[in-house]
């Protein structure tokens, strides 16, 4: 038995924050279900990737909302939105990541919802919080990536602001949500009474930022400088970096350089025994190490270091990580069944419970798929 199997969650969210959320609560066991405009259904179903499809949808919304179930709804229609309170009624958990004031112009804002069952979870999503200047803009992740002093993060010195190469935002702010749903599920098995759950894309990317923000808070606000090549985090000292080798790149990771120097055999390195030196003449450290790297494989630089106990790593693109025994031990990859004979092959929730690892075959819904079941299991059509 799954952790959160019997728990209802209602779903009123699109693109990626709520409905990662969704998808972990669903990963434990939750019937999570979607609450979908008709007719197009909610946004994240033609958002792709490369142009990726599995049917009529993106294959990004099959393995954001694998294992959910879609009812499609109309919100301002007064007889489909009377079913929605009765679901409300009989749900554990409500998320929705309209912008403020939409759900409260519904007539399904926290304290309407309450009022309906006082035991519900309630949580929301936005970009910027509900008030101040940024309130009502969109929430979108490469927005709050830029506003938020993380693109100066990446990136060597010379180069322009460089965003992740992925959704961060997203997908940091969906994981504290389900961690903010889990938290008042607890509490709430202790008070009988739900809560209001609020995350935010900008708090979660800020959290995300949380060592280098306190330095700079701490260290005269001085502007934050990105090594000069192989950068790999702004606050941190040579020989943290990536170095190109013979043959390929090498990561290495905190380390003491006079050891390092013995190691490698580097006397170029020798000439910087204090260590308060190695992150004011990280550039110049950075360069040598460079450069003496750049003589061998990887390959022969992993077969000196790693014995040595040395933090280091071979760098990968996905064809070799993917093919590499370290990767196929995991099982990380799982594969969807997609309506007909199609298949989808994705990643697995990271969760392990009791050593068990959590798999789901079912894609993501199609629109209104669930939505007979739905009326029969809550009674909806008696409204």
């Amino acid at each position: 038995m799954r952790p959160l199997e019997n728990l209802i969650v209602l779903e009123f969210c699109q693109y990626m924050a709520g409905p990662s959320a969704g998808l972990r609560l669903a990963d434990f066991g939750a019937r999570v279900i979607k609450i979908e405009r008709p007719g197009t259904g909610e946004g994240g179903r033609k958002i792709a990737i490369k142009n990726l499809f599995a049917g009529d949808d993106s294959i990004v919304f099959h393995t954001i909302n694998r294992n959910k179930e879609s009812y499609e709804a109309d919100l301002k229609d007064p007889a489909d939105l009377a079913k929605i309170k009765k679901l409300i009624a009989q749900a554990d958990v409500l998320t929705h990541n309209f912008r403020p004031g939409i759900m409260e112009k519904i007539g399904l804002s926290y304290e309407e919802v309450k009022k309906i069952n006082p035991r519900l979870v309630y949580g929301v999503v936005t970009g910027y919080g509900a008030k101040g200047p940024w309130a009502a803009k969109p929430g979108q992740d490469l927005l709050v990536q830029s506003l938020s002093g993380l693109t100066y993060l990446s990136g060597d010195k010379k180069d322009d602001p460089t965003p992740f190469g992925i959704a961060v935002a997203d997908i940091v702010c969906g994981a504290h949500l389900a961690q903010g749903i889990l938290a008042a599920l607890v509490r709430r098995g202790k008070t009988k009474q739900g809560a209001l759950v609020e995350v935010s894309l900008l708090e979660s990317v800020l959290d995300l930022q949380f060592e280098l923000l306190t330095t700079y808070l701490n260290d005269g606000r001085k502007k934050v400088e990105r090594a000069a090549q192989g950068n790999a985090n702004a606050y941190l000292s040579a020989p943290y970096g990536v170095y190109k080798t013979r043959d390929g790149y090498l990561a290495l990771a905190m380390e003491n350089l006079v050891r390092l120097s013995n190691i490698l055999g580097c006397d170029a390195l020798r000439a910087f025994p204090d260590s308060a030196t190695w992150f004011t003449h990280r550039d110049e450290l950075m360069a040598i190490l460079n450069d003496f790297l750049e003589k061998k494989t990887t390959a022969e630089w992993l077969a000196m270091l790693e014995p040595a106990d040395i933090w280091c790593a071979e760098v990968y693109n996905y064809e070799q990580f993917l093919n590499h025994a370290g990767y196929q031990v995991l099982q990380m990859d799982q594969e969807l069944q997609l309506p007909g004979k199609e298949k989808l092959r994705t990643t697995r929730c990271p969760i392990r419970i009791d050593g068990e690892k959590l798999y789901s075959a079912k894609p993501g819904p199609l629109l209104g798929q669930h939505n007979k079941i739905i009326d029969f299991d809550f009674n909806l059509t008696l409204v």
